[in-house]
């Protein structure tokens, strides 16, 4: 019998070399590979690091026996409108189309009012937003700043009446 194909190991010291290359060089693989991966994600810096931990939702903790703040219509359309009329999903007239919003400015205000309250399409009533967070006059407020938008010269809704204690 040959000898040929004995043993690669002969000695201790390297038995301990083999183990130790066995485990670091694919330690090197992967930390280079992550380097490599990591570099090309480097190169966008509007995303900081905050945006990029920033968890999904978010709670907003009220006081309920504090004064509701009624918001504008501003902030009602970024809050619950933005998602289809910025973008125009699902049939949205786009904020600012013109020609999208020509044919719906012809309701005049109480006919926009009618298709946010009941929904219209694939627009749900209310535009999804809860009574209990959006009033009927925050949402007349949204329907008049996106209805501008788009070459309206709709009126501000009148503000309700405060409530007596």
């Amino acid at each position: 019998m040959s000898n040929e194909h004995g043993n690669l190991i002969k000695n201790p010291k390297q038995l301990i070399i083999m183990v130790f290359a066995s485990f670091f060089v694919p330690l090197i693989i992967i930390l280079l590979l992550m380097v490599f991966v990591n570099n090309g994600k480097r190169g966008d810096s509007s995303a900081s690091a905050e945006q990029l931990i920033k968890p999904v939702g978010q709670l907003n903790f009220k006081d309920a026996s504090a004064p509701r703040e009624l918001q504008t219509g501003e902030q009602v359309y970024k809050a619950v409108c933005s998602s289809c009329h910025a973008t125009g999903a699902a049939g949205a007239p786009k904020f600012g189309d013109a020609s999208a919003w020509a044919p719906r400015l012809g309701k005049g205000y109480d006919g926009l009012m009618t298709s946010v309250l009941k929904g219209k399409g694939a627009m749900p009533a209310r535009g999804g937003a809860n009574p209990a967070d959006i009033s009927d006059y925050e949402l007349g407020r949204a329907v008049v700043y996106l209805a501008n938008s788009g070459g309206g010269k709709l009126a501000e809704p009148t503000a309700p009446a405060p409530a007596a204690k």
